[in-house]
């Protein structure tokens, strides 16, 4: 085969050729334009295109979980984004109403075996399939709670409280949020019908029940009333005629700013048809039969039985169980009354409860604030030698030391107290043969003139504990963790618990610090890192705590580094007893208190050592205060304000403060503030952000 090679002609030849073409090219090959023909026919026009879909509501970004009871779901929680499109699946689970508490843990009502309240800790961090775990979480169950068939539940973020609606029991049931086991409520209340849901408006102590035969009953000062035994009100929702619209009310929903309530009625729960939600105007103050603002039902609304509802601003989520389907109405509030198809349907089988999953508690915990914290007081423990009048309670001091405010009775040796974001407070308590911790709901906000109650509040101690001899404690809301320093000679070490446990619960992780004992712990999250205060004048630190932990340790064997305190190098002299310890972040400062010889009511050292985070081995002391002025023999606890220091001073029966102690020139200073109380063991500041209403 041969092949033809184009030659580009060159010199004068190519030229001419070049504009020969451009010529040719210009002069339409030498001949005029025609004159032009007739316009052709016009075409016929196309068909239309297809009838584009619809775009989706944008709703607001946030997180929900949809409480699953079907045959093969049931007892399983799903997290949904605002779209419903599916992030993780929870189970072992109950089946019925969700609530979260402040803290960021789900509080969930059941009926599909014995009526049951189960706690599942810190929902948000647990992954897709984790299920639920008595070592971990909780739940109240038995004969004793009197629970049939709950159903609906309200969460109280200020009052700790949890009121359920036991439909064939026709009560609501009231609980602290601390309580576990079977264990009798803290209140009953007999409902006049068979009650689905609830709502609490915790700004005015008002409790809203929807009833299965159509009314909503209101019962102002609830909880101030001591759980009031009759409605204040009763509302039916009615048309213009004054004929009853509503049969059998289930869902609840309340938006504050408007005053507006919405509720969701089944109708005959064997009718995928005949749902509807209603919103009623002014709901704090109307009474009797009222027109609803707004009704929707009809086919286009897919409203059969919509048994749950919640509010996200304007918009309405509705767990609609017969027709196995959430639907979402982007602005409940605004629009007319009729048969209104929902802005967003997705498919969810058989749903049967609904909850916005919100943020937790954002603020420092209390052994963690690292700015001047306003106080509403300071909490202190009393321990005596001998059993007397204060033994077990924590007396709440007001913040200038001047005066006690009042006194919560834990009704146990306690031996140090502390508190969540929630305001609960977790003391440890040890006997002759064994300890454990008393977790009280809402101490350091109410509670003043009480004492412990296993309606409200719960223990955990046990076997399983290792509990023997538990002295200073930590909690961390965020990870839902408590450190505890166990002091006993064979098993000395820091156990970390689940906040949410109760009972015979083992310990999560176990810090070792043998053959040394611990006395006090600081967990700081910002780092991830556990300062011990041991009895042989040293600290342990240990590294990436709770990273370990979630990725499989039960134990960590040794300590990343020990403190010494020295002066010139040379280690604090014998004797020498740490128990007291506070680390704050924002200066790398590790504040220590020493005892000393527990039986010298004179010889107690407060210690600050700089650049902790780094500090290894003999490490001087920046700050040292002590000497007769001080008052300090034994200073078996202290707590740092984010800027002042209060101090537990047993061996002189003192609360003592030193203000501005970062900047302090140590020696033998007095103290700027101190209260008399007997053998305090302990000291927790209580931020005024503990009784901030969420």
């Amino acid at each position: 085969m041969t092949t033809s090679k184009l030659v580009r002609p060159t010199g004068p030849l190519a030229l001419s050729a070049l504009a020969l073409a451009m010529l040719l090219a210009l002069s339409g090959c030498n001949g005029d334009d025609g004159a032009p023909g007739e316009m052709g026919a016009t075409g016929q026009p196309g068909q239309p295109g297809p009838i584009g879909n619809n775009g989706q509501p944008g709703f607001a970004a946030a997180n929900f979980l949809i409480a699953n009871n079907g045959t093969d779901n049931r007892n399983t929680v799903d997290v949904v984004n605002q779209n419903a499109a599916m992030l993780k699946r929870l189970t072992g689970l109950n089946n019925e109403g969700l609530a979260l508490d402040p803290l960021g843990n789900l509080v969930q009502a059941g009926d599909s075996m014995n009526g049951s309240l189960k706690t599942f800790c810190q929902i948000a961090q647990r992954a897709d399939g984790a299920a639920f775990n008595l070592n971990r979480d909780r739940e109240i169950t038995g004969a004793t709670t009197g629970l049939v068939n709950p159903k609906g539940i309200a969460y109280s973020q200020m009052r700790g409280l949890v009121f359920i609606a036991d439909q064939t029991a026709m009560q609501v049931t009231v609980y602290g949020g601390a309580a576990a086991g079977n264990v009798a409520p803290l209140a009953t209340t007999t409902t006049d019908a068979m009650p689905w849901d609830l709502f609490y408006d915790d700004n005015n102590d008002r409790l809203y029940v929807a009833l299965t035969n159509g009314v909503l009953s209101v019962y102002d000062n609830y909880v101030a009333s001591n759980y009031a035994a009759m409605p204040t009100r009763n509302i039916t929702p009615v048309d213009s005629n004054g004929a009853k619209q509503s049969i059998n009310l289930h869902g609840i929903a309340y938006d504050r700013l408007s005053d507006k309530m919405v509720l969701s009625d089944v109708g005959s729960a064997s009718d995928a048809t005949d749902g509807a939600i209603f919103v009623l105007n002014n709901i704090s103050m109307v009474d009797g039969n009222v027109v609803p603002s707004r009704v929707i039902k009809g086919p286009a609304t897919k409203l059969g039985n919509p048994v749950d509802i919640i509010l996200s601003g304007s918009e309405l989520r509705i767990a609609e169980k017969a027709n196995d389907a959430i639907l979402v109405y982007a602005n409940i509030f605004a629009g007319a009354s009729g048969d209104i198809a929902p802005d967003l349907t997705t498919s969810a089988i058989k749903p049967e409860a609904l909850v916005e999953l919100t943020a937790s508690r954002q603020d420092a915990d209390i052994s963690d604030i690292s700015s001047a914290a306003v106080l509403l007081g300071v909490a202190v423990s009393s321990n005596p030698a001998v059993t007397g009048p204060t033994t077990g309670q924590i007396s709440r001091l007001n913040a200038p030391l001047t005066s006690n405010l009042g006194q919560y009775n834990a009704l146990q040796n306690i031996e140090s107290v502390t508190f969540d974001l929630a305001g609960d407070s977790y003391t440890t308590f040890d006997t002759a043969t064994s300890g454990g911790i008393v977790i009280s709901n809402r101490v350091a906000t109410m509670r003043l003139g009480e004492q412990y109650s296993a309606a409200q509040d719960r223990i955990i101690t046990g076997s399983n504990t290792g509990l023997i001899s538990p002295k200073g404690l930590d909690v961390d809301s965020a990870s839902g963790l408590i450190f505890v320093a166990e002091n006993n000679a064979t098993t000395p070490g820091v156990f970390i618990y689940s906040a949410c446990a109760s009972g015979n619960a083992a310990p999560l992780l176990t810090l070792n610090t043998a053959p040394a004992q611990p006395w006090d712990v600081d967990y700081d999250p910002t780092t991830d890192r556990a300062f011990v205060a041991l009895t042989n004048g040293s600290v342990a630190v240990f590294n990436q705590v709770r990273a370990k932990w979630l990725a499989g340790s039960s134990v960590i064997s040794t300590a990343d580094r020990m403190i010494t305190p020295a002066v010139s190098g040379v280690a604090v002299a014998a004797p020498t007893n740490l128990h007291g310890i506070d680390y704050d972040f924002a200066s790398d400062a590790l504040i220590v208190s020493d005892v000393g010889s527990a039986a010298d009511a004179t010889d107690g050292k407060i210690y600050i050592i700089n650049n902790a985070s780094s500090a290894e081995g003999l490490t001087n002391i920046a700050v040292n205060i002590s000497g007769a002025n001080t008052l300090l023999g034994n200073p078996v606890d202290i707590m740092y304000s984010g800027e002042h220091l209060y101090v537990a001073e047993k061996s002189n029966n003192r609360v003592l403060r030193f203000d501005n102690i970062l900047n302090s020139a140590g020696g033998n200073i007095a103290a700027n503030a101190s209260f008399a109380v007997t053998a305090p063991e302990s000291v927790a500041i209580i931020p005024v952000y503990l009784s901030n209403r969420q």
